[in-house]
């Protein structure tokens, strides 16, 4: 997706629980535009694939076995640490149902480097020490389902010496960083997040070659 052929770090980009939709790919494009290797896969592929409509991917994504798509999301860390293109380190983000797969995909897979799940459901105490995954962690400040787990992983966190950053961000709602959202969209939120992230990646996973 990106220009350059230097080996550059890769990015794996999760999608919400709409399957791969044209938000998702324009935050895949993005990643891309600043160097990064970057592989949205379609997790509802493993039950026929994303559809069109919207309200009929929400629906396929309901009847879809949760484990097979994090299944699919692990496989992706080595495809793309062995890309020819890759340097060998490979980072996550994800979004809503992408987030919870996200932290999923860290303590599932030691080769994932960097881990950036935005407002993801968080993982079991007894997952924990298997992350070796660097985290940055985004919040909604007004997101109380997802919210209530956020003390006892911070604490598992560092009972295991993991490395991991959170932020809330204040007056925002769950899916504050969708742009095709209007009700939840916080441009403020979303820009200094994203700021956030690029940072986090390049500390984490290297600097990517800006395209030509």
């Amino acid at each position: 997706m990106a220009t350059s052929c230097a080996a550059r770090p890769a990015v794996i980009v999760i999608h919400e629980n709409r399957g791969l939709s044209p938000h998702i790919e324009d935050v895949a494009r993005r990643l891309a535009v600043e160097g990064y290797l970057v592989l949205a896969p379609d997790l509802l592929s493993v039950n026929g694939g994303t559809p069109a409509d919207e309200d009929k991917a929400r629906e396929l994504h309901a009847k879809t076995e949760r484990e097979d798509m994090i299944a699919a999301a692990i496989a992706a860390v080595p495809f793309m640490q062995k890309h020819a293109e890759s340097t060998g380190k490979a980072g996550a983000v994800g979004f809503c149902f992408g987030g919870g797969i996200v932290n999923r995909m860290a303590a599932g897979s030691p080769d994932l480097a960097a881990a950036v799940p935005y407002y993801g459901e968080q993982v079991p105490a007894e997952m924990v020490p298997a992350i070796k995954a660097a985290l940055l962690l985004h919040y909604a400040e007004n997101d109380e389902r997802i919210d209530k787990g956020i003390a006892a992983y911070e604490a598992a966190l560092k009972a295991n010496n993991k490395k991991f950053t959170i932020y809330v961000y204040p007056g925002t709602q769950h899916a504050f960083n969708n742009d095709t959202g209007a009700a939840r969209y916080n441009k403020a939120a979303a820009d200094l997040a994203w700021s956030r992230t690029l940072a986090f990646f390049a500390e984490n996973l290297g600097a990517p070659p800006k395209p030509a």
